[in-house]
């Protein structure tokens, strides 16, 4: 059945400012009639803009338009350059099973060529995923179990050294509130050397 269902190529390029110290990697972005934006997380609902607003600004509408309702796509792709995040997801082809979002309905075609990414950024110090079939996808890749959510896994892969975390969901179908999202993700830059 599976066969007959379109596979969706990734639609947006890996976004890796130079000397990209952090790897932020989710599973996939929603169908393009669910965007505000042509970015990662690109979901209104999606409260990963909301996190970074939170933990770098203490606001958590920093990177959010209200008079045209969506996210301030420059203002994001500074931020995350000034801060050297780098930004993919761990799926590169999929099939969506069913007409929605939610990663149990995603059957992974292809994964991310980490080596590659590795290669191109080797600055990278952590590779940070954002829910349990990203981390799931990684934790094959570097032949470790999942980590505990913020609870950071030493990883050697091809010869790169790096931390490997998983992180909450910001989606909001994860049932955590925002500030404690922000609080997770907060733990997780400051252990980083990030000044918060």
């Amino acid at each position: 059945m599976s066969e007959e269902i379109r596979i969706e190529s990734h639609p947006f390029p890996p976004f890796l400012p130079p000397e990209t110290r952090v790897l932020m990697l989710g599973t996939f972005p929603p169908k393009s009639s669910r965007w505000s934006m042509p970015f990662f997380y690109p979901n209104k609902i999606n409260d990963m803009w909301r996190v970074m607003g939170i933990v770098f600004y203490n606001n958590k509408n920093q990177f959010w338009d209200d008079v045209n309702k969506q996210f301030r796509l420059p203002d994001i792709k500074r931020f995350l350059e000034q801060k050297h995040i780098g930004m993919w997801d761990t799926a590169a082809r999929v099939r969506r099973l069913k007409d929605n979002a939610s990663d149990k309905y995603l059957e992974i075609v292809e994964t991310i060529d980490l080596a590659s990414f590795l290669h191109r950024q080797p600055t990278i110090q952590a590779i940070v995923t954002t829910g349990e079939k990203a981390s799931s996808v990684i934790a094959g890749k570097v032949g470790v179990d999942v980590p505990k959510i913020g609870v950071p896994v030493a990883c050697d892969y091809g010869g790169h050294r790096f931390w490997f975390y998983r992180m909450p969901s910001t989606s909001r179908a994860y049932p955590l509130p925002l500030e404690k999202k922000a609080q997770a993700y907060g733990h997780m830059f400051a252990s980083l050397g990030y000044v918060l």
